[in-house]
């Protein structure tokens, strides 16, 4: 009692974790703690679920009414063979598939009587922290994803005894998944692909072990403590691996199992919390200035968590909801559906993985490029048996595994048909990653061949016309524009990345590379442009513009973004900013573009607009704040969150090769607190005050001199 009149509410519900060993609080900055994100009710679905992860292994954690805590477990590579049942495109590349849902009961409910609650994601640690009940009978959790070791840790304490329960709820149980009969102290499961799939998903075996110091099996898939407890650690243990058999993957798990639980538990939770102390000390935007700036730091903290929790795995992240996918009983699907399926989409991916590089967050653009590494040879054996020439590009929609369909001129337009542009974005991205790292070995073994291949395919693939200029067609405009004229973001990709990839040093590219590079940078035919209404403005591609629009995208704007051939700083950029002001398409959020786009061209109000709306956009169906709404994709989007943290960074600052330009599309009335990284390994932090920068700290200070603070000229 005398706690409960000395310390708020927060401190208290904080109190009894705090107060025992390995429960202390770490505080990394004290702005941070502000957007934790708390809840006072529970539940009751998935659709009030938090998530949770440490960037493999993912958690949708909610609380029911009845006092029981459930989480569905996720997994990056938890590819499965798709259902024939589901739609068309969930029979398309797999369907990356939850391991199951898990429920922990307590005895007595702690939620009898109308009992407190209390639900709190602590951002500066990355565990979810929960109290449940009052007084005496009151019981805390913590959750957390080991950010070191694959294990789920459920702690539980209490001031009086209760009997902790564990159960197992899997909808594939008895079907496509097996749950292991006879085991002492723990539930095993594992989903097995057969080996007569597709050969890509052959195999392919997923599940987890539970396991916990006085747990006994109730049966098959429930644990029970014998008696009451007033402390419980649940320790949960997944594993992928391709194996020809349950038995071979139990093996596998149950080794590692045991390398785990030699670990000492308070030592691996403190370097937990470490890793995610400094995933926030790499970089940090605080906006203020009225309750529109608060919301939007709130949901670029919060898409930058759920980027972290999912972004460290075997594979990219998942446009279309991430490894945070929900049930939906309304429509009658389970937590492995969504829509769009279990193929990547390149245009939809990228998204999440721009603002990466200004974030500092470089270990978790590493799946992207290690995924279309690994597609290359295969990609480039197709493109040299369908057209008898070198080089290779990336089909906007395809499987993890990569492949490509027969494109010849005479194959019938579609939306991805004859769409070759990802290999040049990707490169473009690998080009600025190598310049933020100046990972010499990431530039020679990933960034040389992928980029190289998509060149050469150009070089090899499209005829010459009568002046001796590249002539790209048929090619798609994106998805816009079929079959058109030398669209404009594969000759602005070209111009882009070639003339970066042509001023690589000697140690990367030889002469000879060099040579035939520059032959073939000479032979690109320049952007489409027109004159509108008395000013120049760039086209979609080139002649007379009457092909159909299947799409709602502007293709001449990839010229500024993200090829960045345009912009503040270059020249003639009276002409970006004519384009953009008379774009036909101006929907916002999901993949739309226009936030960046907008700052790259110093548009700070539009900026701001599309930036603003993209960052408070949440789902309505959804508790979680940076749980976005699917617009053209499905919840929760990820591409909405990914192109808001790239437009807020940008409107902060902009880099190209050495020059740093601060507040190049800053607002007016908006305040900021910010640490962002910028290329040569340099960061830059700084407070904004009534539109004026102050506090600047460029580390290494040598890069001050490359620093422009263009609110000086304004």
């Amino acid at each position: 009692m005398i706690f409960k009149r000395l310390l708020p509410l927060p401190a208290l519900c904080l109190f009894l974790f705090s107060a025992m060993p390995g429960f202390a609080q770490s505080i990394v900055n004290k702005k941070l703690d502000h957007y934790n994100v708390i809840w006072d009710t529970p539940g009751p679905t998935s659709a009030q679920s938090m998530p949770l992860g440490n960037g493999d292994i993912g958690l949708n954690v909610w609380f029911e009414k009845n006092g029981d805590l459930l989480f569905y477990i996720s997994k990056t590579d938890a590819w499965g063979e798709p259902d024939a049942e589901k739609d068309d495109w969930m029979r398309q590349g797999g369907v990356l598939m939850k391991l199951g849902a898990v429920r922990v009961s307590v005895s007595p409910n702690p939620l009898n009587n109308n009992g407190k609650f209390k639900q709190v994601l602590k951002l500066q640690n990355g565990e979810i922290w929960a109290k449940a009940g009052d007084g005496k009978a009151a019981v805390e959790y913590r959750i957390w994803v080991d950010a070191n070791h694959p294990v789920i840790r459920i702690e539980t304490k209490s001031v009086t005894k209760a009997t902790i329960g564990v159960k197992l709820e899997n909808w594939r149980a008895g079907k496509t998944d097996t749950v292991l009969a006879g085991r002492k102290g723990s539930i095993a499961w594992y989903h097995h692909t057969p080996a007569t799939t597709d050969p890509h998903l052959a195999n392919l075996t997923f599940g987890a072990i539970i396991k916990g110091a006085d747990l006994a099996n109730k049966d098959d898939a429930t644990l029970r403590t014998s008696g009451g407890v007033t402390s419980q650690t649940i320790s949960i243990y997944p594993l992928t691996s391709v194996v020809a058999s349950g038995n071979q993957w139990l093996s596998k798990l149950e080794a590692q199992v045991k390398v785990i639980e030699k670990l000492n538990l308070e030592q691996t939770r403190l370097a937990h919390q470490k890793w995610w102390q400094q995933f926030w000390n790499r970089s940090s935007v605080f906006v203020s200035g009225d309750e529109l700036a608060q919301k939007v730091t709130q949901g670029y903290i919060l898409q930058r968590f759920v980027t972290a929790c999912a972004g460290r795995g075997a594979y990219p992240i998942k446009f279309n909801g991430s490894i945070f996918v929900i049930d939906n009983p309304a429509k009658n699907v389970n937590a492995d559906y969504r829509s769009w399926g279990g193929q990547y989409w390149f245009q939809n991916t990228r998204p999440m993985y721009w603002p990466r590089l200004m974030a500092g967050d470089f270990d978790m653009m590493l799946p992207l490029f290690r995924m279309y590494a690994n597609i290359l040879p295969a990609n480039a054996k197709q493109v040299q048996g369908f057209y008898k020439h070198g080089g290779a590009y990336f089909a906007e929609t395809a499987p993890f595994w990569g492949g490509l369909n027969y494109m010849g001129p005479e194959v019938k337009q579609n939306y991805t048909n004859h769409y070759f542009t990802p290999i040049l974005e990707l490169s473009m991205m690998m080009l600025d990653y190598y310049e933020y790292t100046g990972d010499a070995d990431f530039a020679k073994k990933t960034l040389l061949p992928v980029a190289s291949a998509g060149l050469q395919f150009f070089d090899e693939h499209f005829k010459r016309d009568s002046t001796g200029k590249l002539l790209l067609d048929p090619d798609n405009a994106i998805e816009m524009f079929w079959k058109v004229h030398n669209p404009a973001p594969d000759i602005a990709g070209l111009h882009a990345v070639l003339s970066r990839m042509i001023k690589l040093p000697k140690s990367i590219i030889s002469g000879d590379q060099k040579a035939k590079w520059q032959r073939f940078y000479n032979e690109f035919p320049p952007l489409p442009k027109a004159e509108h209404d008395g000013k120049t403005v760039l086209l979609p591609y080139t002649g007379p513009q009457t092909a159909k629009s299947f799409n709602s995208e502007n293709p001449e704007l990839y010229a500024i973004y993200p090829f960045r051939i345009y912009g503040l700083g270059k020249p003639d950029l009276d002409v970006a900013i004519n384009t953009f002001n008379s774009r036909k398409q101006r929907a916002k959020g999901c993949w739309v573009q226009d936030p960046i786009q907008a700052a790259l061209i110093g548009a700070a109000e539009v900026a701001k607009d599309y930036t603003s709306f993209a960052l408070t956009r949440k789902d309505p169906a959804l508790k979680f704040p940076a749980f976005w709404d699917r617009g053209n994709d499905y919840m929760p989007d990820e591409d909405n969150g990914g192109n808001g943290e790239n437009g807020l960074q940008l409107m902060l600052m902009q880099s190209e090769g050495k020059k740093i330009m601060l507040l190049p599309a800053w607002p007016k009335g908006w305040d900021a607190d910010f640490k962002l990284n910028a290329p040569y390994k340099t960061t830059v932090e700084g407070k904004i005050v009534n539109g004026k920068l102050t506090g600047l700290k460029v580390t290494p200070a040598s890069r001050m001199a490359d620093v422009v603070d263009l609110s000086l000229k304004k």
